[in-house]
Order: structure tokens, then C-alpha cells, then sequence
């Protein structure tokens, strides 16, 4: 059995016992000098002979209402629908008159009863209060649907930028790291063929690893030393690099190359081969879920830095929206330094 025949049966179920109550305390007033329990059948049967009626209606007119398979113009659909309404309020007379009356309460059937102005707005009162539970459990149960797929829908879109965004990624380091390569191979390194080496050990890792929605803290900062170490071939001793880390747990979930960005950033902007005193300094630290993450590079002040002109850490800034509401990265530009901030509740992951 299905979803939604058990919700079906647990509204009509729920109808009847409350609808039940209602005609045991009708009948208790009426009916003192029967048992308790003749009297909670008398309620009960009466209850569930007039399904007979309000199932077929209910699910005619929430069909009419409701389905999409045919064209009728909405005036024809209320037409059609106070039709029903009238047939049935009239068929609910009979069945009270022709067969409760006289097998239920056993009482004389009256066949004026069936026509009587009052006796037909109680029936009718009766049948719209049914109507108006069922279409209410309708609208409730269709808005949910709704907002669910509208959930839905904002997922896939994230999830689709989500995949833009690290697809612009990873050809942005190849790039900048191809650039290197050619740097070095224009002058006839001999460590070039070890670049070579680091960097095919890096692609493995984007080709594969990357596209898992989170990894492992230990496996993000493993990344970043590889990158490190394939930047400190080409740079030998021209630059400090200081990298200190504090990591309370290593198996923290934490989004794929989510920090490499920051530190390509620094490498290109930080790190020059005409100068003697360029330095990077990264921090990072991790306790209880919440992580720090710094770095600072050395840089010469001719305006051409711009964090916002930079594909790949507009891109990270994209990237931390979507998947950690809960964050705070700052930028500082000194005279000649560069700083970037990272605050980040990895325990707070929209894309889980």
C-alpha cells in the first residue's frame, strides 16, 4: 500500500470517528434509555452508511476540480459540480429516510422527510462539511508537493552552478600551473621534469577525488603541500614560505579544493622571481568544526592586484555561499602585502 492510500484511509478513518462522537452525543440525549454500547453502534453505522454517499461525491468533485486531463471551461466545473451537490443532497435524504430511519433507529419513515426545506440544509451542511475538509487536505497535501519541488528545483540550480563554478576551477590552476611548466622549461630547468610529476599527482586528484561533494580535512591541506612543494621547485630559496596548521580532528568532512584558490592566489601575486624578499604565510586551524584559515603574501603596490578581477577566487567566493552559509572571509590590501581571512562552520554544509 502506497503514500497516499494511507493518507487516504487515515483522513476518511478520522472523518468517521470524529463524525461518530458527534452522533453518539446526539443519540446519548435522544436514545438515554439504551445501552451505552447500542448506541455508539447506532452512531457507527449510521456514520459509515453514509459513506456511501460522501466517498463517491468527495472524490467526484475533487476530480472535477482538480484533474488536468480535461479542457472545461471553470463556469462549467462549478455548474457541474452544484449539480452533483444537489443530487447528492438528495440522494443523502434518501438514504436516511429509506433505510437509517427504519433498520438504524428503527423509527417510521416518513416520505415527506426526504423533501423537507430544513432536513435538506441540515444534509447540506453535512455535505459541505465534508467538502471542505476534503479540498482543505487537498491544498494542504498539493502546497507541500509544490514547495517540495520547489526545493527541489533551487537544489538542481545550485547544484548545476555548484559544478559550473568547479569546472571554471580547475582549468583556472592548470592554466597558472601549464604557465609555470613553460617558465621553467624556457630556461631549461632541470627540475622540470619533477613539476611534471607533482602536477600529474594533482590532476589526479581534481579528476577524482574533487568531484565528491566533501572530503577530509587531512586530504585538502595534503593537496595544498603538494601545491606547495610544485611551487617551491620553480621558486627555490627566492621565497619564504611558512605554513603552520592546528587540526583537532583530521577526518572533518570540507568541501573539495576549497582553499587551494587562496593559496594560487598568493603564488601569483605574491611570489615574484626579481625579487629576493617575497613570503607566504598561511595559518590554519581547526576546532570542532569551526575552521580558521589566513594567508598573507608579500606583493608590490602598482594596483594591479584586484581580488575581484581574479576568476578563481571569485569563483571560491561563489562556492563558499552555496555550500557554507555560515562563513566569513575577509581581504586586506596593505602597501605591500596581501591578506586573505577565512572563517568557515564546516558543520553547517548546505549541499549535504
Amino acid at each position: 500500500m502506497n503514500q497516499r492510500w494511507r493518507l487516504h484511509i487515515l483522513f476518511w478513518g478520522c472523518y468517521a470517528l470524529f463524525q461518530t462522537y458527534i452522533e453518539f452525543a446526539w443519540i446519548s440525549a435522544s436514545y438515554a434509555s439504551i445501552s451505552p454500547i447500542a448506541r455508539f453502534w447506532m452512531a457507527l453505522l449510521q456514520e459509515l452508511t453514509q459513506l456511501v454517499i460522501k466517498l463517491p461525491l468527495i472524490y467526484l468533485i475533487l476530480y472535477l476540480f482538480y484533474s488536468q486531463k480535461d479542457n472545461l471551461h471553470p463556469g462549467l466545473r462549478i455548474g457541474a459540480g452544484v449539480l452533483l451537490l444537489c443530487i447528492a443532497v438528495v440522494l443523502h435524504r434518501f438514504l436516511i429516510v429509506k433505510f437509517l430511519l427504519p433498520y438504524v433507529y428503527h423509527e417510521k419513515s416518513d416520505p415527506s422527510y426526504i423533501f423537507n426545506t430544513n432536513r435538506l440544509i441540515s444534509s447540506l451542511l453535512d455535505l459541505l462539511f465534508v467538502i471542505i475538509l476534503a479540498v482543505a487536505a487537498k491544498q494542504y497535501r498539493l502546497s507541500r508537493q509544490w514547495k517540495e519541488k520547489e526545493k527541489m528545483l533551487v537544489k538542481e540550480k545550485l547544484e548545476a552552478e555548484l559544478k559550473f563554478l568547479r569546472t571554471q576551477t580547475n582549468p583556472h590552476f592548470l592554466f597558472n600551473t601549464l604557465n609555470n611548466i613553460y617558465a621553467l622549461a624556457r630556461k631549461k630547468s632541470d627540475v622540470t621534469p619533477d613539476v611534471v610529476m607533482k602536477l600529474s599527482k594533482l590532476l589526479r586528484f581534481m579528476l577524482y577525488e574533487s568531484k565528491r561533494d566533501r572530503i577530509s580535512i587531512a586530504e585538502e591541506i595534503r593537496v595544498l603541500d603538494d601545491y606547495i612543494e610544485l611551487e617551491k621547485i620553480r621558486y627555490n630559496n627566492r621565497l619564504q614560505i611558512d605554513f603552520h596548521r592546528c587540526v583537532d580532528s583530521e577526518s572533518q568532512a570540507i568541501a573539495p579544493l576549497i582553499l587551494l584558490p587562496f593559496v594560487e592566489n598568493a603564488f601569483k601575486h605574491g611570489a615574484s622571481e626579481m625579487r629576493f624578499n617575497s613570503f607566504i604565510k598561511l595559518e590554519l586551524s581547526l576546532k570542532e568544526g569551526h575552521l580558521f584559515f589566513s594567508i598573507e603574501n608579500s606583493r608590490d603596490d602598482d594596483g594591479t592586484v584586484s581580488v575581484d578581477d581574479n576568476i578563481g577566487l571569485s569563483n571560491v567566493r561563489r562556492q563558499l555561499q552555496l555550500m557554507y552559509p555560515e562563513h566569513r572571509l575577509q581581504i586586506e590590501k596593505n602597501k605591500d602585502s596581501f591578506k586573505v581571512i577565512l572563517n568557515i562552520n564546516l558543520l553547517n554544509h548546505a549541499a549535504a
